[in-house]
């Protein structure tokens, strides 16, 4: 009998408990929708700030609450923080219980990927959108524009992209240039350097150049100097002049001479 009383006690507990997490959970469902009405109003009067604000303490009350989410992320797309709004978005693409839903949050991602001027991930989310919802035409009209704009993005980033290469084949080209250039002028100054160092040292010196070299210092007169053929030619004159002096001395000599003869004694 007493195990039968604890039994039911135990489980009483356990109904009561599961009660107490069941309030709870609709006390926080309630003030979430509070809340969520609280954005709503906020952002009809075009504050997406304050509008954030509620429906991110929405989220706080219950995580899963899609309604939350998806308004949150229309908030923040109007405050133009679009990268944050797909992440709300994306949120409420795993939390959505209808296809319509779904297909509302996608085409919500493409329209920020767009802002964003990132038309491919515009396209695959515009896709995604169709497969949940097929009827919609402003979804098909936004993919055709999104697909038109990714092609051309697609078609700049080659065009950037060749460019960009050929600019970097031009600078190695240039590089390459200087470079053979820099070379070039380093070896003509070390050849530069050789010669003269050649042409300074002795033992490289042409000496029949050399000999030529002194010959003709010595043939070339200097101020106030005579060479020595100048000297020889010289003497020799002054000879032949000393020579015709005394001969014409030796002929008054003679004619000055009485001429000997023998005594009479």
């Amino acid at each position: 009998m007493k195990k039968i009383i604890q039994l039911i006690i135990l489980v009483s507990a356990c109904f009561i408990n599961n009660i107490n997490a069941q309030q709870d959970t609709i006390k926080l469902k309630r003030e979430a929708r509070s809340f969520v009405r609280e954005g709503n109003k906020l952002y009809n009067k075009q504050k997406f700030n304050e509008a954030s604000i509620a429906y991110r303490k929405a989220l706080g009350k219950d995580t899963k609450y899609d309604k939350a989410s998806y308004n949150y992320g229309n908030a923040l797309y109007q405050g133009k923080k679009f990268k944050e709004a797909v992440s709300q978005y994306e949120l409420t693409t795993k939390t959505a219980k209808t296809k319509a839903e779904k297909a509302e949050a996608y085409h919500n991602i493409g329209n920020a990927m767009m802002e964003q001027k990132q038309y491919q991930q515009a396209v695959d989310a515009y896709k995604n959108a169709l497969r949940n919802n097929p009827n919609d035409d402003e979804t098909r009209y936004n993919l055709a524009v999104a697909q038109k704009k990714a092609e051309k993005q697609k078609q700049q980033n080659k065009n950037d992209k060749n460019k960009d290469k050929k600019n970097q084949q031009n600078k190695d080209q240039k590089k390459d240039q200087d470079q053979k250039n820099k070379d070039q002028n380093k070896d003509k100054k070390e050849g530069d350097d050789k010669d003269d160092k050649k042409k300074q040292d002795p033992k490289n010196q042409d000496p029949k150049k050399d000999q030529n070299k002194k010959d003709k210092q010595k043939q070339k007169p200097q101020p106030g100097k005579m060479t020595p053929e100048q000297m020889k030619q010289l003497l020799e004159s002054l000879n032949n002049e000393e020579k015709k002096t005394q001969k014409k001395m030796n002929v008054k000599k003679s004619k000055g001479r009485k001429i000997k003869q023998e005594k009479d004694w």
